[in-house]
């Protein structure tokens, strides 16, 4: 077996190991759209997810989006496969059979440089405690995903993707990266029990904030289907991880306070004793702000 098909191979069988492969399955079936890592095999795909990160190509193909490898990156290895016609006894080719795989070096967009690709030009709006995810040292950034997800948390990247707009989905995000403060590395995979906390918190910080969430039905609905994996309904699922979405929810709402004095800035979210201020005007003095 060719050296680089087999070290492929044993990095998916390590994920197997790790417990990790399910996750990266399910991303990698949703691959961006329109990127030729799209039209790619599901195995070359989680193989993609692996390696960290969502758009993979090869030399030239960088080369032909406008963007160019930075020197030093390295490749990693997808499988192509390799097909051969052969003849049969009256001398006629036959249709082609798979003798194997080629290994092909694809390089990450992470380690490339050059013009804007389509997918990045998609803007995120001004989120409430986008400040929470950027003090703790976690990146967030517009995915436009193909609408079969709304967003990921991934704490080996330190990153939180959305691919809609709406404050719940960042919400229910931010509260996975308060979670994996608080226990230092959240389960593999969809743990029904850290699910419930996110959804909930998020439903939570909804209210919080002024905005009620028009999305409360998908909340109930959601926490209902993970809740149903642990043989629970949606309020024995609620009260089996009060506790836990508590210490969420302090963790982002115990962030930050306002220095004695100071002016906030026009849409500022502050914490104030655990209430939310919103800061609806310039230059107005802490003590006029309307309490939330």
């Amino acid at each position: 077996m060719n050296e680089k098909v087999r070290q492929a191979i044993e990095s998916i069988v390590q994920r197997f190991k790790e417990g990790d492969i399910p996750k990266a399955i399910a991303y990698s079936m949703f691959p961006i759209p329109n990127t030729p890592s799209s039209k790619w095999s599901l195995l070359n795909r989680t193989l993609m997810f692996i390696y960290g990160t969502s758009d993979a190509r090869g030399f030239r193909q960088w080369k032909e989006a406008g963007r160019y490898v930075k020197k030093g990156s390295k490749s990693f290895t997808i499988l192509a496969p390799r097909f051969v016609k052969k003849q049969d006894e009256d001398e006629e080719e036959t249709e082609p059979i798979l003798a194997g795989f080629l290994p092909v070096p694809v390089f990450r967009v992470e380690d490339t440089e050059g013009e804007a690709l389509d997918y990045e030009k998609v803007e995120l709006p001004g989120l409430p405690l986008m400040e929470v995810a950027q003090d703790w040292g976690i990146s967030v950034k517009a995915t436009p995903g193909n609408y079969h997800y709304s967003g990921y948390f991934s704490q080996d990247r330190r990153e939180i993707g959305l691919a809609s707009k709406e404050e719940a989905v960042f919400f229910h995000e931010l509260a996975h990266a308060a979670h994996q403060r608080i226990l230092g590395e959240l389960k593999k995979g969809q743990d029904w029990k850290q699910e419930v906390v996110a959804e909930l918190a998020a439903a939570t910080l909804c209210k919080i904030v002024g905005k009620t969430s028009k999305h409360l039905g998908n909340n109930y609905r959601y926490i209902g289907e993970y809740a149903k994996t642990a043989n629970l309904t949606p309020w024995q699922g609620c009260l089996k991880v009060i506790s836990d979405t508590e210490k969420v929810l302090n963790s982002i709402l115990d962030w930050k306070s306002p220095k004695k004095g100071a002016t906030p800035r026009t849409g500022e979210v502050l914490f104030v004793e655990r209430k939310i201020i919103v800061c609806e005007s310039q230059n107005k003095p802490l003590g006029q702000l309307q309490i939330r």
